[in-house]
């Protein structure tokens, strides 16, 4: 089908093109039900016309033959006969036959019916009324009233058939306004779905499949039908559409590319990165460790060389601890005035020799030289990956530096601890046994004093031994400071002094949140020794329980107790026994209080409470470690 749109309006939209075919097949429906109800209307009062026109030829046939009737009875028209004509009269001027004369004088039933009317009034009407009041008719009298009725009647069936004429016309013509009607309601809907097919449908198809093969990946596609309706400037909209679409595809893949590369460099960014830090942060004074860097640095980059420069704790000339290119060239040009004004230059150069500072938050340790290749420069990505280095590497050399300040500050507080426990026990015991030497000197010098001689060397036999036994306990002390973790450190001197004392030795460890110091741990431990030492030689003791625990305050306490004789009475010479003495030191080092005594049940405890160094925040308390020592 290939139809045209005559109206140049129409072919500039579809909207307008459909809303004219729908009024207008509304108008023909509107027209053809406007006529039907006209022609029913007028059909109605026709057939009411009728049926008054046929009660008339019922009366008038009934008239004469009631006044046969009153005739054979030997009387005149009587009343009932009267009410007939009466009726008769009436329905002749029905409204329905007035409406129906009204409405087409000159046709044929209007013709008849002046004819009746005439015939009524002038002939049969007086001569019905005449009958009332005369006498009875004779046979040739009823004879000839029942011809001239019968001649009445067919004015009357003319009228009655010009009527049913007329409405069967109008029926008629009704038919021919319907038919008219579909007529022009079918061809109008030809026409519009011919136009919309054209206008509508076609170039939808044209546009699903251009969209399908878009959807496709073929952005060359177009759509031929660029009107200027609503449908064409779909179709422009969709060229333009798939024009620009074809432009973003095109840059989508040049930019995937260039992403690809960018990505390709980042990974390899990211990898020396991670390789470097890993490199640093492992051995962060290693200089085989910055040596890799430069070089990864100098492959990625495209580096003629680079080095690392760092300043000396002192005022003193730099070193360089790692070089893929050499000595430094303005150093050597220029001697120690080139280290200068590097440390006072701390932005990166611009020329073939670039130098990157190295720092951390608090310091400056040095500088990154890189020398590129002549009219080379960095890029952005290669100039960020050099100063995340350079960042890097600075953290490295201050952890580094951090690193051997905190070895110093150890080995400080070694010595610290060392010398302070010499001067609380040997330094004591070396006094008094120095003491005891002049006094055994003076009196060997004497043979008088003799006798005096033999007390002294009790007292510093016994005073070696203390210092001996002390010299013990600090070797001890000082190697479980620098071996293991409390909790095996515990276990094993409970597994000792219960195998020496033959007794069973429970052990529960809980700190929970709390955290202790190096230094309290090896207090802790020392305590523990020092109370189940004192347990096994003492006590004589089955069962014996040793506890520490944290609460969520971060007090620790230490719980020894035991099952034995208890304290008992104090010794007449407590020169020669230290254990709590050294116990309540401990305690009193660690800023806590220490109480020793008897159990209810029978035995020893021993109980300490301390602060813990720091407690730890939000976390949940810790499981229960339990150990049990038998012998």
């Amino acid at each position: 089908m290939n139809m045209q749109i005559p109206p140049p309006v129409l072919r500039r939209s579809i909207m307008l093109l459909v809303t004219v075919a729908m009024l207008t097949l509304a108008l023909i429906g509107l027209a053809g039900m406007s006529a039907s109800v006209l022609v029913v209307e007028r059909a109605r009062s026709s057939t009411e016309a009728i049926k008054v026109a046929g009660s008339l030829r019922r009366y008038a046939q009934r008239i004469p033959s009631l006044a046969a009737v009153d005739s054979l009875g030997g009387r005149g028209l009587s009343a009932r006969g009267l009410a007939v004509i009466g009726d008769f009269e009436r329905q002749l001027e029905h409204p329905a036959l007035a409406q129906a004369i009204a409405r087409a004088p000159q046709a044929s039933f209007a013709v008849a019916y002046r004819g009746v009317h005439a015939a009524w009034r002038s002939s049969l009407k007086p001569r019905f009324e005449a009958l009332s009041g005369a006498g009875a008719l004779s046979a040739g009298g009823i004879e000839r009233l029942l011809t001239e009725v019968d001649a009445f009647v067919e004015q009357i069936d003319a009228l009655v058939a010009g009527l049913e004429h007329d409405n069967e016309t109008r029926i008629h013509g009704l038919h021919q306004t319907l038919a008219l009607a579909m007529g022009l309601t079918l061809i109008v809907a030809v026409i519009a779905l011919g136009l919309l097919y054209r206008a509508l449908l076609r170039p939808l198809g044209g546009l699903l499949e251009a969209a399908r093969r878009i959807a496709g990946g073929d952005f060359s596609v177009r759509v031929g039908n660029t009107g200027e309706d609503e449908i064409g400037r779909v179709g422009t909209s969709f060229n333009l559409m798939a024009g620009e679409l074809e432009k973003l595809y095109g840059n989508l893949e040049r930019h995937v590319a260039e992403k690809t590369a960018e990505l390709q460099r980042s990974n390899r960014a990211l990898e020396l990165l991670y390789h470097a830090i890993t490199r640093l942060y492992h051995s962060p004074t290693a200089p085989e460790a910055y040596e890799a860097t430069l070089r990864d640095i100098d492959r990625v980059a495209g580096l003629s060389g680079s080095f690392v420069c760092i300043e000396p704790q002192a005022e003193a000339a730099a070193a360089v601890i790692a070089s893929t290119f050499g000595a430094c060239p303005e150093r050597i040009a220029r001697g120690g005035d080139a280290c200068a004004d590097c440390r006072i230059s701390m932005v990166p150069g611009d020329g073939d020799l670039l130098r990157f500072p190295l720092r951390d938050r608090e310091h400056h340790y040095g500088m990154l030289r890189l020398a590129l290749p002549p009219g080379a420069g960095l890029e952005d990505w290669q100039r960020q990956l050099v100063e995340a280095l350079s960042r890097h590497i600075g953290m490295a050399l201050g952890a580094a530096r951090r690193g051997e300040q905190e070895r110093l500050l150890a080995l400080q507080e070694e010595r610290s601890v060392i010398a302070r426990e010499l001067h609380d026990s040997l330094a004591q015991a070396l006094s008094y046994m120095k003491i005891q030497a002049s006094l055994l000197q003076r009196v060997a010098g004497d043979p008088a004093r003799a006798a005096e001689a033999g007390p002294i060397l009790v007292d510093l036999r016994a005073g070696i031994n203390a210092a001996y036994r002390q010299l013990r306990e600090l070797l001890v002390s000082f190697r479980l400071g620098l071996s293991g973790d409390l909790d095996r450190l515990l276990g094993d001197a409970v597994r000792e002094y219960g195998a020496r004392g033959k007794l069973e030795v429970a052990l529960e460890l809980r700190l929970g949140d709390c955290v202790l110091s190096p230094n309290q741990e090896v207090h802790v431990l020392q305590i523990v020794r020092e109370a189940l030492s004192n347990m096994v030689r003492h006590a004589g003791a089955r069962r014996a329980r040793v506890a520490v625990l944290g609460n969520a305050g971060g007090e620790v306490g230490i719980e020894v107790e035991d099952d034995g004789v208890g304290l008992g009475a104090p010794p007449e010479d407590a020169r020669n026994h230290h254990g709590l003495s050294i116990m309540r030191e401990r305690a009193h080092s660690l800023g806590g209080e220490i109480e020793i005594g008897n159990r209810a049940e029978g035995g020893t405890r021993v109980g300490v409470r301390f602060a813990a160094a720091r407690v730890l925040a939000g976390g949940a308390f810790g499981g229960k470690v339990a150990r049990t020592a038998t012998d």
